[in-house]
C-alpha cells in the first residue's frame, strides 16, 4: 500500500538585501543565509527577494507565497513615517520599495508575517507607526565583529510572543539596532508584546497585530542568529512556519 503523500512545504518570501551592493558581500550572504535556514529548518520553502529582483519575480512571488519574513538591514527613509533625517543612516529606498509591496500583498492574501530588526520597525511603519531614528549607546558591535551586546527582553503577558516564548517573564537577546519603537510611536492595529530599557527610554522590542486573527509579529532582535539568542525563539520561527502551512 503506497505510503501518503506529505503535505507541500509552505512557501516563504523572505526579503533580504542585495550581496552585490553590500561592503561586504561575502558577510551580507552569511547574513542572508541565517533567515532562510531559520525557516527552512521547520519545514518551509524559501523564495528570497532582493531589490535587484525584477518585477516579474516579486509579481510570481507575491501570488505564490503562504508566509512572509521581513528582515533586517539598512534604515527606513523616514518620509515613509513623514519625518525628516534626523538620525537615521544608510537608508536603503530601494529596500523600503520592495517590502511595502510585499507588505501590501500580504495583507491583501491574509499571508502571515514575521518581522526581525528592520522588519518590526517596517511592520509598525506600515502600519502607519513611525520610528526614534537613533538610540545612543543601544547598540553593540555589528554581527561578525565582535561579541553581540544582549539586554533583557520583558514579555507582555498575554500576547501571543509570551505565548510562545514563555513561560518565564523575561530574556536575555541580541541588540544589533540603532533605532526603535517608543510607546507613541506604535501603530494603530499593533500591540507591544515586549519591552526593553534604553538610554531612550522603555523601547518596544516585540510587536504583533492587537488582534487574535492573522500571524503578524515582530522581533527587534535577531533570533537568526543563534549563537547570541535563547533557544525559547525557535518556537517563534515553528509557529510562524506552522501559521504559513495553514494559510
Amino acid at each position: 500500500m503506497p505510503e501518503p503523500e506529505s503535505p507541500p512545504s509552505p512557501l516563504v518570501v523572505v526579503s533580504l538585501a542585495a550581496p552585490q551592493d553590500a561592503a561586504d558581500p561575502a558577510l551580507q550572504r552569511r547574513r542572508n543565509d541565517r533567515y532562510v535556514d531559520a525557516v527552512e529548518r521547520h519545514g518551509a520553502g524559501v523564495v528570497p527577494l532582493t531589490p535587484r529582483s525584477t518585477a516579474s519575480e516579486r509579481d510570481a512571488a507575491f501570488a505564490e507565497m503562504d508566509g512572509l519574513l521581513l528582515t533586517g538591514g539598512a534604515d527606513i527613509d523616514p518620509r515613509r513615517y513623514g519625518r525628516p533625517i534626523r538620525g537615521a543612516e544608510e537608508v536603503d529606498e530601494a529596500r523600503d520599495e520592495l517590502e511595502a509591496a510585499a507588505w501590501a500583498a500580504a495583507a491583501d492574501r491574509d499571508v502571515p508575517v514575521l518581522g526581525i530588526c528592520r522588519g518590526l520597525q517596517a511592520i509598525n511603519v506600515f502600519s502607519g507607526g513611525s520610528l526614534l531614528q537613533h538610540v545612543e549607546g543601544h547598540a553593540g558591535p555589528a554581527w561578525g565583529s565582535g561579541p553581540a551586546a544582549t539586554h533583557p527582553l520583558r514579555l507582555v503577558e498575554g500576547t501571543r510572543l509570551a505565548s510562545l516564548l514563555g513561560p518565564g517573564r523575561e530574556l536575555e537577546v541580541n541588540a544589533y539596532h540603532h533605532q526603535g519603537i517608543l510607546e507613541a510611536d506604535l501603530a494603530p492595529g499593533l500591540r507591544a508584546a515586549a519591552w526593553a530599557d534604553s538610554p531612550a527610554g522603555p523601547l518596544v522590542e516585540g510587536v504583533e497585530a492587537s488582534s487574535d486573527g492573522r500571524f503578524v509579529v515582530g522581533v527587534q532582535c535577531h533570533p537568526e542568529r543563534t549563537e547570541s539568542t535563547p533557544d525559547e525563539f525557535e518556537r517563534l520561527f515553528a509557529a510562524f512556519v506552522a501559521a504559513a502551512a495553514s494559510t
